[in-house]
C-alpha cells in the first residue's frame, strides 16, 4: 500500500545577539504538512523559548522547506505510480474503485440516495390526499387553524393599541406639566420605560403566537400522515386526475363578510382585459395574457380569516391543488434592499402571511433570515468578480451599498398560506424607476428577465407582473409616462418569452400585467389597446366561398 506521508526533520540554525555561538533547532514534520505554518512557528517559539528576532526568518525558512519537501514527495510518488503502470504492476480495478468511492462521497449527483426525507414524505402524502375525497376536510382544518391564529393576532393588535394610547396620554400630560413638576430627565426616563413595556409586550405575544403555530403545525402534519394511513388501510379509491370536489355553500356570515370586505377594500373601479396570443419563431406556443387593475396584495390575502363559517374560499382550493404540481403561481413584488419584514411591501406581505400558519415551508421570517445569510456570500462573489470594472462602474458601485442587494436583484420566498400565490419573486428597486428615461438595459428590466427564466425552469406557469414597475400611482405619472413605461415592459417581456423557448422547462401559460389601482379608464384603455398590437393577437382569417372561380388580382 502506498504511503500517504513521510517524515522529515526540519533543521534551523541561528546565532545569539551577544556572542557568535550558534544554536540548532531540530523539529520532526510530516510531509505533506496539513497544519498552519504560522501556528507551527508560534508553537516552536513558545515551546523552545526562542528569541523573537528570529521569528520572521524561521517562518520564511520553514515555508521554503515545506514547499520543497511537498513537491518532491508528490514527484516521487508520481514516478513510482508511472513506473508501476508501465511494468503492469498497477491494479487498475483498485484505482477505479477508489475513484468511484471518491465520486460517491464528494459529488451529490453521483451519491447513492440516503432515503426519503420527512419533508418529501409529507409532501407526497399531502399531494395524494388533496387529489382525493379528503380535500374538503383538509381545507376546513387549515381554515380553522388560520382562524385561531387570526384571533390571537387581533388580540395582540388590540393590546398594542391600548398600550400605545395609554403611553401617548401619559407622555402628553408629562409634557404639559414640564414647567410645573416634570423635568427633561423624568420625560426621558418615561420614554425609556415606554420602550421597555412595548418590547416586553411584543415578546410575550410573539412567544404565544409562535407556540400556537408550532403546535398547529405538529398536529396538522401528524393528522395528514394518519389520514393517509387510514385511506390506504380502508382502500379508498384515489382518482388519478384532480377532482373538483363540490364544496358546501358559503354560509351567510361568510358571504356578508366578503361583501363587506370588498366594500372596504375595492373602492376603485376594477378594469380587466384578456387576450390569447401565439409566440415563437418556428413552433408557436399559446399564452393567455391578461391586464387588470388592482392591489398587488389582493393576490396574497384571503378574505375569510375573520369569518365565523368553517368553509374556506375557492382561492384556498386552487392553492392547495397546485401546491405540489407543475402549475405553480408566481407574483413579482417590488421591494427595497432591506432584507427583512420591517419596511416596504415585504412588511405588508409578512403581516398577511403571519395571519395563518405555514404548514409546508419555513415561516417568512425564517426564510428572509436564511436569504440574508446567503446574500453575504453572493455579495462577496460579486465584489470578487467586478474588481476590473471601469471608472463609471466603480462610481455606481460606490453610490449604492455594495454590502446589500442592488437594483434588479431578486430573492424568492415560498408560501402555502396565501390566496393565489405559491412563489413570490421579490425584486429590489429604487427611485430611479420613477424616471421616464429607463431603457431595456435597466437593472429592473434585466431582473424581469431573470424572473421569467427562473419561473420557466421551475414550473411557474402563472406569473403576475406590475406593468409600470410601481405598485402605486402618483401625480407625476402622466399619460405619456404610463404609455412609455408600459410599452417598454410589454416589448421586453415579449422578447423574454420568445427567448424562453430555448431555455426549456415549463411554458408560461398565463401572464398577468397588473396596473396600480386608481388608474383612469382612459389610460387603462390605452394600455389595453397597446397590448394586442405589441403581442400580435392571432385573429382567424375568414374566407368567403363563392360558386364562381375568382381570378387572383395581380
Amino acid at each position: 500500500m502506498e504511503e500517504n506521508c513521510i517524515e522529515k526533520t526540519f533543521i534551523f540554525k541561528f546565532p545569539t545577539c551577544t556572542s557568535n555561538q550558534e544554536y540548532t533547532l531540530e523539529v520532526p514534520l510530516k510531509i505533506p504538512f496539513q497544519g498552519s505554518v504560522k501556528e507551527m512557528v508560534h508553537r516552536m517559539m513558545t515551546s523552545f523559548k526562542l528569541p523573537s528576532y528570529i521569528e520572521a526568518d524561521l517562518l520564511e525558512f520553514l515555508n521554503i522547506n515545506i514547499k520543497q519537501w511537498t513537491l518532491k514527495f508528490h514527484d516521487d510518488r508520481a514516478e513510482k505510480l508511472l513506473d508501476a503502470a508501465k511494468k503492469g504492476k498497477l491494479d487498475v480495478e483498485e484505482v477505479i474503485k477508489n475513484w468511484e468511492k471518491a465520486y460517491k462521497q464528494k459529488t451529490v449527483e453521483h451519491a447513492e440516495p440516503l432515503g426519503t426525507s420527512d419533508e418529501e414524505l409529507f409532501a407526497a402524502a399531502y399531494h395524494k390526499l388533496v387529489h382525493s375525497p379528503s380535500l374538503e376536510p383538509i381545507l376546513q382544518a387549515e381554515h380553522k387553524f388560520g382562524k385561531d391564529v387570526t384571533e390571537v393576532v387581533q388580540m395582540r393588535d388590540k393590546d398594542y393599541e391600548q398600550l400605545t394610547l395609554k403611553q401617548t396620554e401619559e407622555m402628553r400630560l408629562a409634557v404639559e406639566t414640564l414647567e410645573s413638576g416634570s423635568t427633561e430627565k423624568s420625560i426621558n426616563d418615561m420614554a425609556g420605560r415606554h420602550f421597555e413595556e412595548q418590547s416586553l409586550l411584543q415578546g410575550q405575544w410573539g412567544s404565544k403566537i409562535d407556540a400556537l403555530k408550532l403546535e398547529q403545525r405538529r398536529q396538522y402534519r401528524n393528522w395528514i400522515m394518519r389520514l393517509l394511513e387510514e385511506q390506504q388501510t380502508n382502500m379508498v379509491p384515489t382518482p388519478v386526475e384532480s377532482p373538483m370536489v363540490s364544496m358546501p355553500p358559503l354560509g351567510p356570515g361568510l358571504n356578508d363578510f366578503i361583501k363587506t370586505d370588498e366594500k372596504n377594500t375595492c373602492d376603485y373601479q376594477q378594469l380587466e382585459e384578456s387576450f390569447t396570443i401565439h409566440l415563437g419563431s418556428q413552433l408557436k406556443q399559446m399564452h393567455n395574457i391578461r391586464i387588470l387593475t388592482g392591489d398587488v396584495l389582493d393576490f396574497c390575502q384571503t378574505r375569510n380569516c375573520n369569518s365565523e363559517s368553517l368553509d374556506p374560499t375557492p382561492q384556498r382550493l386552487q392553492t392547495a391543488l397546485g401546491l405540489y404540481s407543475n402549475d405553480l403561481c408566481g407574483l413579482v413584488l417590488l421591494s427595497d434592499n432591506h432584507l427583512g419584514s420591517y419596511s416596504g411591501m415585504t412588511k405588508e406581505l409578512a403581516s398577511i402571511s403571519q395571519l395563518t400558519t405555514e404548514f409546508h415551508f419555513l415561516p417568512i421570517d425564517e426564510q428572509l433570515e436564511k436569504i440574508r445569510e446567503d446574500v453575504k456570500e453572493a455579495v462577496a462573489w460579486r465584489q470578487a468578480h467586478h474588481k476590473e470594472d471601469n471608472d463609471v462602474q466603480q462610481q455606481n458601485k460606490k453610490s449604492t451599498s455594495s454590502k446589500t442587494l442592488q437594483t434588479g436583484d431578486v430573492f424568492i420566498t415560498r408560501h402555502s398560506n396565501l390566496a393565489q400565490v405559491h412563489v413570490v419573486f421579490h425584486m429590489v428597486v429604487n427611485d430611479s424607476l420613477r424616471s421616464g428615461d429607463i431603457n431595456s438595459r435597466h437593472p429592473a428590466i434585466l431582473g424581469l428577465r431573470n424572473i421569467l427564466k427562473t419561473a420557466c425552469c421551475n414550473d411557474v406557469t402563472t406569473l403576475t407582473i406590475p406593468v409600470l414597475l410601481v405598485h402605486e400611482m402618483t401625480e407625476d405619472m402622466t399619460v405619456a409616462w404610463c404609455t412609455k413605461r408600459a410599452e417598454l415592459v410589454f416589448k421586453c417581456v415579449k422578447g423574454f418569452m420568445i427567448e424562453m423557448a430555448s431555455w426549456g422547462g415549463a411554458e408560461l401559460k398565463n401572464l398577468q400585467f397588473l396596473v396600480p389601482k386608481g388608474m383612469s379608464e382612459e389610460v387603462f384603455g390605452t394600455l389595453a389597446t397597446m397590448l394586442p398590437s405589441i403581442f400580435r393577437v392571432s385573429n382567424p382569417l375568414i374566407f368567403k366561398a363563392t360558386s364562381t372561380p375568382q381570378t387572383p388580382k395581380k
